[in-house]
């Protein structure tokens, strides 16, 4: 028997599947890092700051092409289809920012981080640390941003510009970026409007510090 089309329901649609939990993350870092490696409740009563809490952000280059990671903001989410690094706020189970900042670049790009190379800043000569508000401005917040290198990069086989899984929930592409293009924000004939100017500062200091090991 034929189907009634006024009754008939539509064909379900395939579901995002969900992405498993984080790894156990084993990560190294540099000594100097040690003041980060702490949780950010912890941070913030040890530099006596009021802030509303901390986040953080990865800054993920391809070892041979020298390109940084960007993701597309969601069409459904505040500054839409605008390009960033994968970050976020530092939550109350992360037993430290390296843990935060580990977290967030496996939710948002299915990377796993193994070393937490450098923190970068808004350039040279200014300190880590970028203040923020909500989008409604009513809460100030922090983000810290790290170069961090991924399993891909360290173990070999699969290239990490081949393990890159996006969250669709929050990102919906993603590109390769070399300093030039972060500049011209465009890739090819690709406009990549960053976020902001703070993202994008913080985007060329780890160009910089790369490029000068710092």
């Amino acid at each position: 028997m034929a189907s009634n089309p006024e009754t008939a329901q539509p064909p379900p649609q395939p579901q995002a599947q969900p992405r498993p939990p984080p790894p156990a993350f084993h990560l190294t870092y540099p000594p100097s890092l040690e003041p980060y490696h702490v949780p950010a409740t912890t941070w913030l009563t040890t530099n006596s700051k009021s802030w509303d809490g901390l986040a953080t952000g990865a800054l993920v280059f391809s070892p041979s092409t020298n390109k940084i990671l960007l993701l597309q903001r969601a069409a459904h989410d505040s500054m839409p289809l605008r390009w960033e690094t994968p970050g976020g706020a530092a939550d109350p189970e992360d037993v430290s920012l390296f843990a935060a900042c580990a977290r967030e670049l496996w939710e948002e790009a299915g990377l796993e981080a193994v070393e937490i190379v450098r923190v970068v800043s808004e350039g040279e000569g200014t300190d880590p640390g970028s203040v923020f508000t909500n989008r409604t401005g009513t809460r100030v917040f922090c983000r810290f941003a790290f170069e961090v290198a991924v399993k891909g990069d360290v173990y070999g086989g699969k290239g990490v510009e081949e393990m890159v899984k996006i969250d669709p929930e929050e990102h919906c592409d993603f590109v390769w970026a070399s300093e030039e293009e972060v500049r011209r924000e465009r890739v090819g004939e690709r406009e990549i409007p960053i976020t902001n100017g703070q993202m994008a500062r913080l985007i060329l200091d780890g160009f910089r510090r790369r490029r000068e090991e710092v």
